[in-house]
């Protein structure tokens, strides 16, 4: 069974850059679809940055241009790049993984497994 760890979150001032990374063990990562969620305190989880088991990448209209997935060099470890933080980022980030349906989950219901989290603060 896959099993997910989060870290690299912290506090930064708005315009700032974060990455985050999300260490995989137990399975493959490319055997799922991987996805980086976020959710603000009041507020609905929400998917922001996905990555199918070929390669191809999608993110949120929110995020687009300012975050990017790169996998590491070792086979294990994901990372989601955040550029240009804003207040609107400050959120608790999870990483995810679920199965493949007609291509790759974009509510959190769609994944299985979960990270413990890691937050992210950006103050104006």
């Amino acid at each position: 069974q896959i099993q997910l760890v989060d870290s690299g979150g912290g506090s930064v001032q708005s315009g700032g850059s974060l990455r985050l990374s999300c260490t995989v063990s137990g399975e493959p990562y490319r055997h799922y679809c991987m996805g980086w969620f976020r959710q603000a305190p009041g507020k609905e989880r929400e998917g922001v940055a996905f990555l199918d088991t070929d390669g191809t990448k999608d993110f949120a209209d929110s995020v687009e241009g300012r975050f990017t997935i790169s996998q590491g060099n070792a086979a294990n470890t994901l990372y989601l790049q955040m550029n240009s933080l804003n207040a609107d980022d400050t959120a608790m980030y999870y990483c995810a993984a679920g199965p493949r349906d007609n291509g790759c989950p974009r509510v959190s219901s769609g994944y299985w497994y979960w990270g413990q989290g890691t937050q992210v603060t950006v103050s104006s």
